[in-house]
């Protein structure tokens, strides 16, 4: 095995031209208090959608925010939509809603849990008591803050919500200026939602690539992507208990996927096909997204006598590029001729594959120049299908 192997490309833009319909659409400014913007939040009537990332502040970033509120100082706009009555997604803020939101719970998130509590807060449209006192998933939230200039120290600092005070009443009046959007025309579709995502978002350093696509090309693709990424099997094949917060996972999905159905039309850039393909899965209907599901469950228990860690390098990393390969060379006859099984995927036939060495010179560089991508199909495609 190779070190190269590991590594693959994830290129940080998203460059692609495409097309964009016109929109009627109003558009309404308001300024609610923290306590109604919490209140909000618990009531279940601001909802987090799918193609939101999870949430990634850490405790010195939130306790920032929550010092700029007492402080009066302001904080940027709330973008929300309405999608019913009472029902509003939000389209961007919601790395502060969650502070405000956790602030006056009193509980900071655990890193390692705030995937599956964004499951949870999915479920329920908000954290149940019994969670919330769990200090598996959270901790005590204290303001840390930094010093303001040396040998200073904030007013704020290691303060919680129910230690605030004479602050508390003037921190839940505070207003934050929110922008809820309604789509008038057209009505057969919600699509804008997605548009203002990504156009408040792609210019940002915060989001990864992965993040952004999700939201531009959001579809019922991308649904059963999320899906399939919560998969217990795959989540041991690929070794982490907890979905990446960036979605990396997911983008591993994605290129298997889009490798298995268009790999044989690969053109770079990686980013380019990833994004055309992602665009292309928004038209894929029912019975194919069954198909595809029904594919890679498949897949994962033919790779049942595999070793653990059987896609992973030397370094101790999933080795995308491997992985990817693997599965576009086991799916692609069940997938034309469309087969209830993949066959059994042998560890022996895995190891031939890792140790190829026109499959490693093809890892090792310009891994999505075309002519590498091609070598890396065919020779797994050889290996696998004898």
């Amino acid at each position: 095995m190779t070190n190269n192997i590991e590594k693959y490309d994830s290129e940080v833009e998203i460059n692609e031209e495409y097309s964009v319909k016109e929109y009627d659409i109003t558009a309404s400014p308001n300024d609610f208090n923290i306590k109604t913007l919490f209140d909000f939040t618990e009531s279940g009537a601001l909802v987090i959608p799918g193609f939101q990332r999870n949430y990634v502040w850490d405790i010195k970033r939130a306790s920032k925010l929550i010092e700029s509120i007492l402080l009066g100082l302001p904080i940027p706009q709330i973008f929300l939509y309405e999608e019913s009555r009472n029902r509003f997604l939000v389209i961007d803020g919601q790395q502060r809603l969650m502070t405000i939101y956790y602030f006056i719970k009193q509980r900071f998130p655990r890193k390692e849990k705030r995937v599956e509590l964004r499951r949870i807060f999915g479920e329920h449209g908000y954290i149940p008591d019994d969670v919330l006192e769990d200090d598996t998933y959270f901790r005590k939230f204290n303001l840390t803050l930094s010093e303001p200039e040396p040998g200073v120290v904030s007013r704020f600092n290691k303060l919680n919500y129910s230690t605030l005070g004479e602050h508390k009443l003037s921190f839940d009046m505070r207003t934050v200026r929110n922008v809820i959007v309604k789509q008038n025309l057209p009505e057969q579709d919600n699509s804008s939602v997605y548009e203002i995502f990504n156009r408040l978002n792609s210019g940002g350093v915060n989001l990864r690539p992965q993040e952004i696509r999700a939201s531009l090309y959001h579809s019922g693709f991308y649904e059963l992507l999320f899906r399939l990424n919560n998969n217990v099997k795959w989540r041991e094949m690929n070794g982490s208990e907890e979905a990446d917060l960036h979605m990396r996972d997911v983008e591993i999905l994605l290129r298997s996927f889009a490798m298995l159905i268009d790999g044989e039309n690969y053109k770079p850039s990686m980013v380019k096909f990833l994004n055309k393909f992602s665009k292309k899965g928004k038209a894929f209907n029912e019975e194919f997204l069954q198909k595809l599901e029904n594919l890679f469950l498949s897949f994962i228990q033919a790779c049942e006598g595999l070793p653990d860690r059987a896609f992973f390098g030397e370094q101790g990393r999933f080795a995308t590029l491997f992985f990817e390969s693997v599965f576009y060379a086991a799916c692609l006859d069940s997938y034309k001729n469309n087969l209830a099984d993949v066959k059994e995927i042998t560890e022996s036939k895995v190891k031939a594959v890792f140790s190829d060495q026109e499959f490693l010179s093809a890892s090792r560089e310009d891994t999505a120049g075309l002519k590498n991508v091609t070598i890396r199909l065919d020779r797994a495609k050889a290996i696998i299908g004898e």
